[in-house]
């Protein structure tokens, strides 16, 4: 991978752009010296966008005009091959926040999905720092690789990523006690916590990610009743846009609501109690029926097809072949965005 990930200067062949066209309809490819993007307004050359500088305006075969830019990393995420659901940017940067991820910090996340995350802690954590990935499909890590090395340029030294069950494979993945940050993002958490104990360093912070209020209070309380960890704190990040224009100043329409809850906790150092916190009575206790309530199945889980994952697997592979033709081509010189494609 190259130190610095092309983000800037002008447009060359194999980066991923971004064209806002006619009525804000977005188009996201990969440059490529023959390519051509063809919508009903009609086909627009990528040799037009070599060249230019980022947030150029250039006009296809009907006279349409693109705005040019190169894809944010939100805006990267949105659009990516999955082959599983991904954890959307507002609940990534809570995230970020709510573990404070740090550089340096040597992070274990399970399961890698798509990669969206991955490609958030990758840059949070540094050059310096260090991220495992745990995924149990071979397809969604394939995904997840193509992804992150679409966007980076390559494949960072600082990832790795590791093809099976976080329970059975991260003791030999990392030392006790020498993990900062543990993100789980599964449908049973749960399953997971004492082993991330057990990677965790005194201080260091455990956080899950699940979609239902059921498996919410189940992995808040396991997490209790370990005594390994502080009280678990949850929360959902819910975000609505503004419509901005004159003095017609409103709410957006629709609003990305909730997408999954938060829940972290922090590690106790080894034979630390934490003082009592008195609480009013509740219904705390559960049985076997409850516990079927939270079952995978009972969750939602949902398959994605064989057929289904074998094309999204594709989709991201082409992708990052064409970051893979870039390192073999010279970039364009700075003052290329004035000659005649």
């Amino acid at each position: 991978m190259s130190e610095t990930p092309h983000l800037s200067g002008p447009f060359r062949v194999g980066d991923r752009v971004q064209l806002t066209g006619p009525k804000g309809r977005l188009h996201t490819i990969t440059l490529r010296e023959d390519g051509e993007l063809h919508t009903h307004n009609g086909v627009l050359k990528h040799s037009l966008l070599v060249g230019e500088p980022d947030g150029s305006v250039v006009t296809n075969s009907s006279g349409h005009e693109y705005l040019a830019l190169r894809p944010l990393l939100r805006d990267f995420v949105m659009s990516m091959p999955r082959g599983a659901a991904i954890v959307y940017p507002k609940d990534a940067a809570q995230i970020l926040s709510a573990a404070d991820i740090f550089p340096g910090a040597t992070v274990v996340e399970a399961g890698v999905g798509s990669g969206a995350l991955s490609l958030w802690l990758l840059r949070a954590i540094g050059p310096a720092g260090r991220l495992v990935s745990f995924e149990r499909r071979e397809e969604f890590a394939d995904v997840a690789r193509a992804n992150v090395e679409t966007f980076l340029g390559g494949t960072p030294a600082t990832w790795d990523v590791v093809v099976g069950d976080l329970v059975e494979s991260l003791p030999s993945a990392v030392e006790p006690g020498s993990v900062d940050r543990v993100v789980l993002d599964m449908l049973a958490p749960w399953e997971c916590i004492d082993v991330a104990a057990d990677a965790l360093t005194p201080g260091g912070v455990v956080l899950c990610y699940v979609a239902t209020a059921t498996q919410l209070s189940r992995v808040a309380e396991y997490i209790r009743a370990t005594g390994l960890f502080t009280d678990p704190d949850a929360s959902e990040t819910m975000v609505r846009g503004w419509h901005v224009e004159g003095l017609a100043v409103r709410p957006d329409h629709r609003m990305i609501a909730h997408t999954g809850f938060l829940l972290t906790a922090r590690r106790l150092a080894p034979g630390a109690v934490p003082p009592e916190v008195k609480r009013r009575a509740s219904k705390s206790s559960y049985g076997d029926e409850d516990v079927e309530l939270w079952t995978p199945g009972a969750v939602g889980d949902r398959e994605i097809t064989d057929k289904n994952l074998r094309k999204r697997v594709r989709e991201a592979q082409k992708a990052a072949d064409g970051v893979r033709q870039r390192q073999d081509l010279p970039a364009p010189s700075a003052d290329s965005s004035d000659a005649t494609p």
